[in-house]
């Protein structure tokens, strides 16, 4: 089926050249966040919106690994997104820049970056989408977007698919903006329609070759949106022409649409089928007219390089430069590229930067590094800029305020840190991460250690929401699902790493059931000096918590004041070790009563293992029971998915606390869970309620293990 957006210019205009990639005004800049559940087009929009703009000679293909932003070798793998990208284009003089971000859950880390590198939200959703079961993921990106609080629009798209509904697709859109209390108004800016021929035509509402409309406007849609510009406009003036049967000049109501937008009280609504390049060109116009400029951005939080408070940062090109890396990866040589966002000043090649990091936020290992981010990192310079075209460099002269740029060979600077001038150094209060709650646990041989900390650390500095853990012999990848631990694992092996994912070991301790006594004799005789030590010990619990306790109960000099010493230090060793292996014995007293000792062949080693025998026995004795790790977990879920939420949890053996009202329509419940049973957790929930429920973890206490000893 063929398709055609009428208006606009001719696709695969002239490339942009480097003065264009650089404006010097930041009100000739756009930056929008391409948000959408999978699926819905986004990588494909954004490379029919670089040829239709020329940026680009012809439009890639997913399918075929072609597309720009999707130059990852995962994602070219997966045929989707799993990291953020950057393409710029010129569109009527003004710079957009195009963030692309995954639709997977697993990568909401990378929405949260695409977000604040953005000013707007290109909201992405296909029409056949609704019919497919993507209202739950649709609702939880909406979400994102609105606690970003920036201005959106809605794309929808795949306008040929067999079972498009555009309606329907609008309407979905509605009830959940409606069922949030959101308050924003979604209106059409485009009508589609069929030409004789079965082409697609996307037609602008308030297009520029258009009439000044009217009350008496015969088009329904056309006369349904200017109703609603009116309705949320602060002219009186234009509302009362309305009302008075006079047409009303196209260029203001282009203008209070805008302001609409920039106030999040509207929402303008595009129909675009981007393989067939209709109503990109529509889609390019809004962008440019509607999208505020960041001039507009709110003042941003900040601190200085102590955490102490700072002034916020304005944008501003006239003021000092502050920036921030807002995302990390790699060239083709495996060097790191920064993805930064200037908030004031102007950024040239050439500079001298300080590096200040939020000290409220963890960030990746930095090779050694301050682990705060806030104490004195040295100062980096800025060999050139570059605007990003995907894994393509384009060299500029500047970035201005409120652009986005690319930079390299920036050292040990990672994603969240902010980049000023020498003279006044401030950070910018970072965003919030999704935390890593689902344990991936990988195994090597030793001559293969080498080669995976390597590995790891490569990945420290790109994946933000990875954390690192060593569990014994087993090193525990923290990740955020099932995509992302994929990801992970097939870039520590396509960096030379061999190593076996094994199934992740569950720390336990035990502790003992009552009070028992036990004797430990160590007694050997080879010729010469000969090893003699005898200790008699008492072992009994203790609360919950309370951990080790050694009691010196000998009189008399049984045992010489030199070696009780080394009986607590052998017996302390011998509970840390744990009689079964791999459980420490916690929450115990121990009581030396009494013990033999002889002039030549005692020694501290002697009663050392006389200790660690003598709590073997008494452990023995009393009887132990398992203690595993429970933990605090607080689920936030939609109202009607509670029950399978509180059935899912008991049968984990979980012990709910309560249940409390969060959002409009969701409920918080809490609950303490061992840590055996959140092991596929995210997982388990994510498939429970299709991605719309949420929880959080917090180390609680040991109890004895659920189910059984």
């Amino acid at each position: 089926m063929g398709a055609r957006t009428s208006g606009g210019p001719a696709r695969g205009a002239r490339s942009p050249r480097g003065a264009d990639l650089a404006p010097e005004d930041p009100a000739d800049v756009r930056s929008v966040a391409i948000v959408g559940p999978m699926g819905a087009g986004k990588t494909t929009l954004v490379e029919e919106l670089l040829a239709t703009a020329g940026a680009i000679p012809r439009a890639g293909s997913v399918a075929a690994g072609t597309t720009v932003t999707d130059h990852d070798a995962e994602a070219r793998r997966q045929q989707r997104s799993v990291s953020l990208a950057v393409a710029s284009l010129v569109h009527r003089g003004t710079k957009v820049n195009l963030v692309d971000t995954p639709g997977c859950p697993d990568f909401l880390a990378e929405v949260r970056a695409g977000l604040r590198a953005a000013d707007a939200v290109l909201f992405v959703l296909g029409t056949a989408d609704v019919a497919e079961g993507a209202a739950a993921p649709t609702s939880a990106l909406l979400a994102e977007c609105r606690r970003a609080d920036l201005p959106a629009l809605l794309v929808l798209s795949r306008l040929d698919h067999a079972r498009a509904d555009e309606e329907a697709a609008l309407v979905a859109c509605r009830a959940a903006v409606a069922a949030a209390d959101a308050g924003e108004v979604l209106v059409p800016v485009t009508r589609t329609e069929h030409a004789p021929d079965g082409t697609l035509v996307v037609h602008p509402l308030l297009g520029a070759d258009g009439a000044d409309p009217c009350a008496e406007d015969p088009d329904d849609a056309r006369r349904a949106l200017v109703e609603t510009v009116i309705e949320q406009s602060e002219d009186e003036a234009m509302l009362e022409r309305w009302i008075g049967g006079e047409p009303v000049a196209l260029t203001a109501l282009r203008a209070d649409l805008a302001a609409s937008v920039a106030r999040r009280a509207v929402v303008p609504v595009v129909g675009v089928c981007a393989p067939a390049g209709a109503g990109l060109d529509a889609l390019l116009d809004l962008v440019v007219d509607a999208v505020p400029p960041p001039t507009s951005h709110p003042p941003l939080p900040a601190h200085a390089p102590d955490g102490a408070t700072h002034d916020p940062v304005d944008v501003s090109a006239e003021r000092p430069v502050v920036a921030e890396v807002v995302h990390t990866g790699t060239d083709a040589q495996g060097s790191r590229v920064s993805l930064v966002r200037v908030f004031s000043g102007r950024l040239t090649p050439d500079t001298a930067l300080a590096v200040c990091g939020d000290p409220l936020r963890i960030p990746s290992p930095r090779d050694g590094g301050d682990p705060t981010g806030a104490g004195d990192r040295d100062p980096v310079r800025v060999p050139r800029v570059y605007a990003p075209l995907g894994a393509t460099l384009r060299e500029v002269p500047w970035c201005v305020a409120g652009d986005l740029c690319a930079l390299t060979r920036l050292g040990t600077v990672a994603t969240g840190d902010t980049l000023c001038g020498l003279e006044d150094p401030i950070g910018l209060d970072g965003w919030e991460l999704p935390e890593p709650l689902l344990p991936v646990a990988v195994a090597a041989e030793r001559s293969a250690q080498d080669a995976v900390a390597r590995g790891l650390a490569r990945l420290a500095a790109t994946e933000t929401t990875l954390r690192v853990e060593r569990n014994g012999d087993q090193v525990v990848l923290w990740c955020t699902g099932e995509a992302h631990a994929d990801v992970v694992l097939a870039r520590l092996r396509a960096g030379g790493a061999t190593f076996a994912v094994t199934d992740v070991a569950v720390p336990e301790r035990e502790t003992v059931c009552g009070r028992a006594a036990g004797l430990g004799r160590h007694v050997k005789q080879s010729g010469g000096h000969g090893q003699f030590a005898v200790c008699r010990i008492e072992i009994e619990p203790l609360p919950r918590g309370a951990g080790v306790e050694f009691v010196d109960r000998i009189v008399g000099g049984a045992i010489p004041r030199a070696y009780i010493p080394s009986v607590e230090k052998g017996v302390r060793a011998q509970l840390e070790a744990g009689v079964t292996a791999g459980r420490p014995v916690v929450d115990v007293r121990v009581t030396l009563l009494d013990g033999k000792a002889h002039s030549v062949d005692s020694s501290d080693q002697a009663f050392q293992t006389a200790g660690a025998l003598a709590v073997r026995e008494a452990v023995a004795a009393a009887g132990t029971v398992v203690m595993e790790r429970v933990y605090e977990v607080e689920v936030t879920v939609d109202d009607g998915l509670l029950g399978a939420v509180l059935g899912d949890l008991a049968a984990r053996h979980g012990r709910v606390v309560g249940t409390v009202p969060a959002d409009l329509g969701r409920t918080r419940v809490r609950a303490d869970v061992g840590e055996a049973a959140l092991l596929r957790y995210p997982i388990d929930l994510r498939a429970l309620t299709a991605g719309t429920a949420s929880f959080t973890r917090r180390f609680s206490r040991y109890e004895p293990l659920a189910g059984g000893a």
